[in-house]
């Protein structure tokens, strides 16, 4: 059995289902029928999106697995987001191992509170 197609292969618009069919009972349904959202997406984003979901969405499993940097994997997951028809929020500030080190650093040297360090190491 083929997989369903969610683009047209000419033009590349969105395809609708006009009509289903049971294969126990045969019966037909005719109308006009979504595919829904993950249907608008191309075959590589769908196999980006089925990796994502096997490794739990830990984007450093996705690096290994894809051979991807992270901003690599953080542009694909933007990419599929953005074509599911959703708004990607502001990406998170990344935190040098230097900075995150220096705050536990200073935790253990008591000049910082706990909650200090932990919004270091988180970019706020």
């Amino acid at each position: 059995m083929n997989p369903v197609i969610g683009r047209c292969p000419i033009c590349d618009d969105t395809l609708h289902v006009a009509r289903l069919k049971c294969r126990n009972c045969d019966t037909s349904i005719e109308g006009h029928f979504s595919l829904g959202r993950l249907f608008q997406l191309s075959s590589d984003q769908l196999y980006f999106i089925e990796t994502f979901i096997r490794c739990e969405g830990k984007i450093n499993r996705m690096e290994q697995i894809l051979g991807l940097s992270y901003p690599a994997v953080r542009s694909r997951l933007t990419e599929v987001i953005e074509a599911l028809g959703y708004e990607v929020g502001e990406p998170e500030p990344e935190v040098s191992s230097e900075v995150k080190s220096e705050a536990l650093n200073l935790l253990s040297e008591g000049k910082i509170t706990a909650e200090e360090a932990l919004s270091i190491m988180s970019g706020e």
